[in-house]
């Protein structure tokens, strides 16, 4: 069985398919400023359409941290992304979970396009 964090981190690197098995049936997922998502197969479906469009680019985390309490997950992360043209983006983003008995109840996600000159 895997840990909060474990399922946590593999949602945040992408692994989604290993969250799946998680997944509350009513689970919520907030694109804060963007969209929410309702419930497990809506959830899948994003998760699916955003593994469609990584599939054309690689992925490198200058930045990956995560921290647990007994019941939530939030891991804070600065990504590099790669497209077939080689071009470029930062995208900073945190991630919080939470989670009832082992499974994933609620997501929020925060996401920033940055420029790579603000990276520490």
């Amino acid at each position: 069985m895997a840990t909060i964090q474990q399922v946590a981190e593999a949602f945040s690197t992408h692994r989604y398919s290993e969250v799946y098995p998680f997944l509350h049936p009513e689970v919520s997922w907030t694109l804060v400023g963007a969209a929410r998502l309702e419930g497990r197969d809506q959830v899948i479906q994003a998760c699916e359409g955003a593994l469609q469009q990584l599939s054309r680019s690689t992925t490198q985390f200058l930045r990956f941290k995560a921290i647990v309490s007994a019941d939530a997950v939030a891991v804070d992360a600065i990504a590099r992304y790669v497209d077939q043209k080689w071009q470029s983006s930062f995208v900073s983003s945190c991630d919080i979970f939470e989670f009832v008995q082992g499974t994933l109840t609620n997501i929020t996600s925060y996401t920033q396009e940055i420029d790579s000159s603000t990276i520490r």
